[in-house]
């Protein structure tokens, strides 16, 4: 088993703002990790980093066994699958989905003239398959729901079959049955074995679908704490992350995090 994420105290700045802080953090070949922290405390910036987006200012970032500045980045970024907010917006809204899906494989957004094969056009169809949005094919992207949005994103993110599967914060903008359906839809990928190496971003551990391993939790652009997830996800972590007591839950392979009122008499 090989490391698909090395970074070394990987440090970025901009101006006199650290937005990460000597990070050293490592994500092996079948691991599903979650990010956590609060706002402002670096988890876009860290998968801007782990999917070629952006070099850091200081420290090593290795990812599928690159180092960032000793590789042609757009090779590299081939081999990611990544969804965000970013690219979201950059998606046509008049474009059908299964073209939105099918034209990952050129790493566009938005077709134009190339030139795809059936076997294209079948991978789209089986990804859509796979997380419930076949009856999305037809749609064009501008009438799904945002939960529907979601889940051809990341059927998108899959079509180049990638080594490493990143997903800044997916659910952000859904309601309780969007992310149900999302956390289900995660599980399922989470407990593939053929399922790529995975970094999920969020804000809150009820996101967290039941099968992810590792957690990694950020506060003011430096780690708090990195590893297996049932020893990241308590309360003394938490409550040191976010400033406030907070008492953590796990059931059934969910989590929750409520504020602990157990200190007041």
């Amino acid at each position: 088993m090989s490391a698909v994420i090395e970074f070394a105290d990987v440090t970025v700045r901009r101006g006199q703002a650290t937005l990460l802080d000597a990070v050293t953090w490592t994500v092996m070949e079948g691991e599903r990790w979650v990010v956590l922290g609060p706002n402002g405390a670096g988890k876009t910036t860290l998968m801007q980093v782990a999917s070629a987006q952006l070099h850091p200012t200081a420290g090593l970032a290795g990812i599928l066994g690159e180092v960032l500045g000793a590789v042609d980045v757009f090779d590299l970024r081939a081999r990611i699958g990544l969804t965000s907010s970013a690219l979201a917006e950059r998606i046509p809204r008049t474009e059908l989905v299964r073209d939105l899906v099918v034209s990952a494989s050129y790493g566009v957004v938005g077709r134009w003239r190339e030139e795809y094969d059936a076997l294209d056009h079948d991978r789209a169809e089986a990804l859509l398959v796979e997380l419930g949005a076949k009856p999305l094919m037809d749609r064009t992207f501008g009438t799904l729901s945002e939960g529907e949005r979601k889940r051809v994103q990341i059927a998108r993110a899959l079509m180049t079959d990638p080594e490493l599967l990143l997903l800044d914060e997916p659910g952000a903008g859904l309601d309780l049955g969007g992310r149900e359906d999302l956390v289900s839809t995660l599980a399922l990928l989470a407990y593939d074995e053929l399922s790529p190496a995975t970094v999920l971003v969020s804000h809150h551990v009820e996101e967290i679908p039941p099968g992810f391993t590792h957690a990694l939790v950020l506060r003011n652009g430096g780690v708090v704490a990195a590893g297996p997830i049932n020893e990241v996800i308590t309360d003394s972590v938490l409550s040191a992350t976010f400033g406030m007591p907070l008492h953590v839950t796990h059931e059934d392979g969910r989590w929750q995090a409520r504020r602990s009122h157990r200190h007041l008499g």
